[in-house]
């Protein structure tokens, strides 16, 4: 199933998308974001993961280019995610927005592209312009971004095209089982921002218990569980060590009863904001 990094899963529409990538979240324009996305695909990441608030596509794009010619492969082997932001959300503003966001990057299509919050009363127009933007074949797939079952139960009830990715925050002690399922059932792709809590569960007692009998790390060990789970992950990191050590993790396999005992961490608890209550 997910024997090595370019392992992929299949969204609904047939495209194929990477379960591991970059995440870029809070890492500022500069050589320290170009050199980490260059190092990725040189590692052999195929996904990586942005979006319009984080103020670096052009960053990303320009680690992007050098990613490519150094690792001498196309573009059409990256799978690469952006963003469109509250302020946006609408149909004509959302249109705009993924015109700069293509731009920032130097790219002329995205293969993902998310409402990234349930702004009420908003996201079901920007949704229109993702269709459009879909079915013009200007995107590869489009999807959403913090939404829980109530968002996608109204985002569907008016949608020709069901969202392909759900990312949300997801990590052991934020297990989302009852978003889990409900994207299982309508078949919608979930993706984990935040899957190592912001470096909070590194330390945690029984995931090193665990790391230490597979000769691993706890990142290692939550990053595998997050696959196992059938859920896509894009772990966030500048340093070249930690991007390759953290796609170290397609030569073993947690047993049942550990992935159970992981699950058990669950406390419902966030780093980031409520989908249910924010006011960005």
């Amino acid at each position: 199933m997910m024997k090595h990094l370019q392992a992929t899963t299949t969204l609904h529409n047939g495209t194929a998308m990477p379960w591991f990538g970059l995440g870029v979240f809070k890492v500022e324009e500069g050589a320290e974001l170009e050199n980490a996305v260059a190092a990725a695909i040189k590692h052999g990441y195929r996904s990586i993961d942005t979006a319009a608030i984080y103020g670096n596509e052009a960053g990303v794009g320009r680690g992007i280019a050098l990613g490519l010619r150094q690792a001498g492969i196309e573009r059409s082997e990256l799978f690469v995610t952006s963003k469109v932001w509250n302020a946006d959300l609408g149909y004509e503003s959302t249109l705009a927005a993924y015109e700069t966001s293509l731009n920032k990057l130097g790219l002329d299509y995205l293969d993902l592209y998310l409402i990234h919050w349930p702004v009420e009363g908003k996201f079901q127009e920007a949704w229109r312009a993702l269709e459009a933007l879909y079915e013009q074949g200007r995107v590869k797939a489009i999807g959403v971004s913090n939404f829980q079952t109530h968002h996608l139960d109204t985002l569907m009830a008016a949608a020709k095209i069901k969202p392909m990715v759900n990312q949300v925050e997801y990590h052991p002690r934020l297990t989302q089982t009852e978003l889990t399922s409900y994207c299982k059932q309508h078949g919608i792709q979930l993706e984990a921002w935040s899957p190592l809590m912001q470096g909070q569960l590194l330390e945690n007692p029984l995931l090193l218990e665990i790391a230490a009998s597979y000769h691993k790390t706890a990142a290692q060990i939550i990053l595998r569980w997050d696959l196992q789970n059938g859920v896509v992950t894009i772990p966030k990191s500048t340093k070249e060590a930690r991007i390759a050590a953290n796609a170290d993790i397609f030569d073993f396999e947690l047993s049942s009863e550990h992935m159970e005992q992981i699950s058990g961490l669950n406390e419902n608890a966030r780093v980031g904001p409520d989908p249910d209550n924010f006011d960005f």
